[in-house]
C-alpha cells in the first residue's frame, strides 16, 4: 500500500490511535495514567503542544502541534513503543515477550483553518457521548473538554451537530 503523510511544520493535527482488535484496556484508569506519563515523556523528546484529547476506551483523538525538529509521527513512533513496553512490564510480561498492544497505523489529519480545528475539537470531546459511554461531554474525565469550557468555548446550553463529510478515522 503507497501510505503517504503530509508534514506542515508547526502544525496542529488531529490524531486518532486505536488499540489492537479494539481491546478496552483504557477502561482501567492505571493505563490512562501511564498513557498520560508516557506522553509527558515523549513530549520532553519530542516537544508539542497538547491543544485537546480524548481518551476512550480502546482509542484516542488528540489534537497536536508538534514544534521544533519533530513531527506528529515521531510523537506516535515514540509514544506506541514507549508505552507498550511499560505496560508489558506493568502486567508482569517479561522484556522478551511479544504484544500487539496497537493497531500498525493512525490516523492523521492536518488542521487547515479555524473552523476545522473547531469541528475536530467538538469531534473529540463529544467522542464519549457518541459511544454512549455518558450523557454530556463534561461528563467524561479523560478529555480536554472542561479546560475548554473554562475558556468560554463551551457556554450553556451548547450543542454540536457531527458534520458527515469528514473521515475522523475510526
Amino acid at each position: 500500500m503507497n501510505f503517504r503523510r503530509y508534514y506542515i511544520p508547526c502544525s496542529a493535527v488531529f490524531i486518532t490511535q486505536v488499540v489492537q482488535d479494539r481491546k478496552p484496556v483504557f477502561r482501567d484508569t492505571k493505563n490512562v495514567n501511564l498513557l498520560r506519563e508516557i506522553l509527558r515523556n515523549v513530549k520532553e523528546l519530542h516537544p508539542f503542544v497538547m491543544l485537546g484529547y480524548v481518551f476512550l476506551l480502546d482509542h484516542f483523538h488528540m489534537i497536536i502541534q508538534p514544534t521544533e525538529e519533530s513531527n506528529f509521527s515521531d510523537i506516535l513512533h515514540s509514544l506506541k513503543p514507549n508505552f507498550t513496553k511499560e505496560y508489558k512490564k506493568m502486567i508482569g510480561f517479561s522484556p522478551s515477550e511479544s504484544i500487539k498492544f496497537w493497531q500498525k497505523r493512525f490516523w492523521d489529519h492536518v488542521i487547515r483553518d479555524d473552523r476545522d480545528f473547531e469541528n475536530h475539537l467538538h469531534y473529540i470531546h463529544y467522542n464519549p457521548v457518541k459511544h454512549g459511554l455518558v450523557k454530556g461531554p463534561g461528563d467524561w474525565t479523560d478529555s480536554s473538554y472542561i479546560e475548554w469550557e473554562k475558556r468560554g468555548l463551551y457556554p450553556a446550553p451548547f450543542t454540536w451537530e457531527e458534520p458527515k463529510d469528514i473521515d475522523w478515522g475510526e
